[in-house]
């Protein structure tokens, strides 16, 4: 059986079980600082299980993509190495949720393997917690199992409850027993039963994993029944595929194999079992479905996890003897496995086969060098790479310190962490970022369990009346403001719309009769609550209970909506001239400009900015409505609305519709119709991170404040010209004409001076050794210059070693060669190196050409006369 048809049919057995059939989440856990990936089936049911979330079914079944290569749960140093270790894998998974527990989850999965993917019996063997009597019973009289296959497995982490068979979400919070269903590949494999000494062995392998959630952990580590159990399982594909298709190893099932033919081919290795094929395989998977959902190679987090991937199989493919490109090219393939299933993978093929290849670019450029530099490194490092080497190699070739780990370990050594991260140490400082508002727009706990969250007004009003129900500094509740005292002051309803979706926060005032509050920012404070910031003044103090007339900055808002609204113009003119592959990857709606950041690997021509442009404005015309519609999120993607990647949304979203060209889930504030804009303009685009570009524009009266600014430069650029519109392009592209016809000339006239000073200096060479020795400075020669005065010398001069100085406006350019037999003894850099250390400066470069510089010192020609003895010296020595 196919690994597709095992997907397709695990899925229609639950859905004719009255399971709702879920489509997988992202890679990215939407809104959970928790984790770096989706690492199992349950991430995207969390809140479920904690009980904040309620979902409109009951039974649930999915196949779920995971992956593992990166903060608590990482198996990527072991893909490659092993049988059944991935980054990324498929999780198929049935759900339960106060519904069915213990006996349908049992029944659900016998039957399916054993009835409907028709495994022996005899094959399978079950893990019980050791307390659990109910389950045992279950399988061992319901389901059949005889005792001596059914094993009961206790504390065997250090700790009451601390268990392979008893899962836990935290340290509080829902956990319970779980059973777990493992194969038995044969006798002809070593490894015992679960539980035994020898467990660790391939023999049996475990396929499927039942929890049965019906505790609540409290701090002090006692269980509480929960209300309504829950079930959570997780199967394996890959591993479950294995069985089905009777092979031991993930890599021989025939998703894989058809991946490592065409990565054999590619590679030029014929040996299908070599490792570097299988690392190829499993991470041309990982990549692709990471960039489908909106990671993109970068320096840090998430992105960071993508590159080392990247890097790991395009070393892999070095050590296959490939020099140029081929990991791209491994993409069709795995639409070809796997498009079916993921259809978001056939439709940004071409973008994520872009993303590699970009990406192959830039490290294939490096990868020999820093081979190169890892040889040299091992050659004398004993068993242990030392960290600052390590260091050097991510810092200087971009080599993540897991793959020089891995390179390593293939050679039986190590590598010295801590000398890595004690190199490492400033570099990350400097990196880290703190939120702008970390500190102040911190909520109190106790504060946010006694409010209500704050009514928003601003949709529709920009004054209103509110109670101030709450005020922070610093992170701590107070009961009021005096004069002068800045702080957070929360309403228990405002018309300031506060940051969020990449629009600022509202500006303006809050006014009573003891004073004046002015508010310069709204933050979002607990995801719920509206903290203006903002400093009192006032005879009397702010407190607590005191209400207040909230207004808004009415002329800065309107500016933002203008802007906003554009925003969302530009995003879908963007996808209709670039592509769907374009995705947004951050913003900034202030009133001054929008920015916007989105997933594109080259930079925009400017016939696609034109086209943009007109777009938006041909849009801003027709003048259409701007509807909004509150829905239900599955509703509102029916309706065709986008919904932006890495947003958590609940079950009622927003949906803002501008006529026929933009649909979107949006929370922010916008124009009542697209005309209210008035008018675009595209200020600026470039490149912000590998994959990403920025646009930044303004619209209303800041697009005509751009124009009208152009339009003064302009005119400015025309006088400074004597001339007249479209004569002043003509004008100045004549005067380049004349300058590039001015630098040709002088070229010339330094080549014949070149030429000239050449011929007078090879007369001048001083023979020491039989060598011929020339240290001079010639005046007028810029570096170029020199650089072909010393290669007409060493043609002439055949064994020679030269130095020649060139100052121009205060600096001395240096430039040294070596030739013929003088190779060897005398090497250019140092000479170079030698003279710039006397007129504070430095230089380098090959043993035959160097160059450097310093500043032009009366002490030059002292310098220079006593370079020949020095030459003479090395010469010989």
């Amino acid at each position: 059986m196919k690994t597709a048809e095992i997907r397709s049919t695990f899925l229609d057995y639950f859905r004719s079980k009255d399971h709702t059939i879920v489509p997988s989440s992202s890679l990215v856990p939407a809104s959970d600082p928790t984790l770096l990936f989706t690492n199992s089936g349950m991430v995207q049911f969390k809140n479920v299980f904690l009980g904040s979330e309620k979902l409109p079914y009951t039974r649930a079944a999915d196949v779920q993509r995971c992956l593992r290569a990166g903060g608590k749960h990482n198996d990527l140093d072991s893909v490659g190495y092993t049988a059944r270790h991935h980054t990324f894998f498929e999780m198929l998974g049935n759900w339960s949720f106060g519904d069915y527990f213990k006996r349908d989850a049992i029944a659900y999965a016998w039957e399916l393997l054993t009835e409907v993917f028709k495994l022996p019996k005899d094959k399978l063997w079950v893990t019980v917690y050791h307390t659990d009597d109910e389950a045992y019973a279950l399988w061992n009289k319901d389901m059949g199992v005889p005792a001596e296959r059914i094993v009961r497995i206790g504390d065997n982490k250090g700790a009451p409850f601390a268990s392979d068979n008893f899962w836990q979400m935290a340290d509080t919070g829902p956990c319970g027993p779980c059973t777990e269903i493992f194969y038995d590949h044969g006798a002809d494999i070593a490894g015992g039963p679960p539980g035994s000494p020898d467990e660790d062995g391939d023999r049996y392998i475990e396929i499927w994993n039942l929890v049965f959630m019906q505790f609540d952990r409290a701090p002090d580590g006692t269980l509480s029944p929960l209300p309504a159990p829950c079930v959570d399982t997780g199967m394996g594909l890959e591993r479950l595929a294995a069985v089905l298709q009777h092979v031991h190893s993930n890599y021989e099932i025939d998703l894989f194999q058809h991946l490592i033919k065409v990565a054999s081919k590619l590679t030029g290795t014929a040996d299908l079992a070599n490792k570097s094929l299988r690392v190829i395989a499993d991470h041309i998977r990982a990549c692709s479905f990471l960039i489908v959902d909106g990671v993109l190679p970068s320096n840090e987090g998430r992105g960071y996890v993508l590159r080392r991937i990247i890097r790991r199989a395009l070393r892999h493919g070095w050590m296959l003897g490939v020099r140029g490109d081929f990991f791209w090219k491994m993409v069709q393939p795995l639409v070809e496995e796997m498009g079916e299933a993921y259809p978001e993978l056939v439709a940004k093929q071409s973008f994520v086969e872009e993303a590699l290849r970009t990406e192959e670019k830039r490290f294939g450029e490096t990868l020999e060098n820093g081979m190169r530099l890892f040889d040299t490194v091992a050659a004398k490092a004993g068993n242990t790479i030392p960290g600052a080497d390590a260091f050097r190699l991510y810092d200087t070739y971009g080599f993540p310190v897991d793959l020089t780990a891995d390179i390593a370990r293939e050679r039986g050594m190590s590598v010295d962490m801590d000398g890595f991260e004690l190199a490492m140490k400033e570099q990350q400082e400097r990196s880290r970022e703190g939120g702008r508002f970390e500190a102040k727009g911190q909520m109190p706990a106790e504060l946010a369990s006694q409010l209500a969250p704050t009514a928003f007004l601003g949709y529709e009003a920009l004054a209103g009346q509110g109670k101030v129900i709450g005020i922070v500094r610093a992170g701590k509740q107070l009961d009021q403001l005096s004069d002068g005292e800045e702080g957070l002051v929360i309403l228990d309803r405002t018309p300031f719309y506060a940051e969020s979706g990449g629009q600022v926060g509202d500006t303006g005032a809050l006014v009573s009769g003891a004073g004046r509050f002015n508010v310069g920012d709204t933050l979002k404070m607990g995801g719920v609550f509206f903290g203006h910031a903002g400093r009192w003044q006032g005879a009397q103090p702010l407190r607590v209970g005191d209400a207040v007339d909230a207004t808004v900055d009415q002329a800065r808002r309107q500016a933002i909506v203008l802007n906003h609204s554009a925003t969302h113009l530009l995003h879908a003119a963007l996808r209709k001239v670039l592509g769907e592959h374009v995705t947004q990857k951050g913003s900034l709606v202030a009133p001054e400009r929008l920015r916007f950041d989105f997933s594109h690997f080259k930079p925009l021509s400017a016939d696609e900015l034109r086209e943009i442009e007109a777009l938006v404005n041909a849009e801003v015309r027709r003048n259409a409505p701007a509807e909004v519609h509150q829905m239900a999120y599955d509703a509102a993607i029916e309706f065709g609305a986008m919904a932006l990647f890495g947003e958590k949304y609940g079950d009622e979203v927003r949906v803002l519709k501008m006529g026929e060209f933009s649909t979107e889930l949006c929370g922010g504030t916008h124009v009542g119709r697209t005309g209210d804009i008035g008018l675009f303009k595209i200020v600026s685009e470039a490149g912000v991170a590998s994959g990403v570009r920025r646009i930044e524009a303004v619209s209303g009266a800041g697009a005509l404040d751009h124009v009208a600014e152009e339009e003064r430069r302009l005119g400015e650029l025309s006088q400074l010209l004597s001339a007249h519109g479209d004569d002043s392009v003509d004008k100045l592209r004549q005067l380049f004409d004349k300058q590039k016809k001015l630098e040709r000339e002088l070229e010339s006239l330094r080549a014949k001076a070149a030429g000239s000073a050449t011929a007078d200096l090879a007369s001048t060479a001083q023979d020491i050794h039989g060598i011929k020795v020339i240290a001079a400075r010639i005046e007028g020669l810029d570096a170029k210059a020199l650089r072909d005065s010393v290669d007409n010398l060493k043609q002439q001069l055949a064994d020679c070693v030269i130095l020649l100085a060139g100052a121009m406006d205060g600096r001395v350019s240096l430039v040294a060669g070596v030739h013929g037999k003088a190779l060897g003894r005398v090497k250019a850099g140092d000479v170079v190196a030698h003279v710039a250390g006397q007129i504070d400066g430095k230089g380098g470069g090959r043993p035959d050409m160097a160059q450097g510089g310093g500043n032009d010192s009366s002490d030059l020609p002292r310098i220079l006369n006593g370079l020949t003895g020095w030459i003479g010296e090395r010469l010989a020595s």
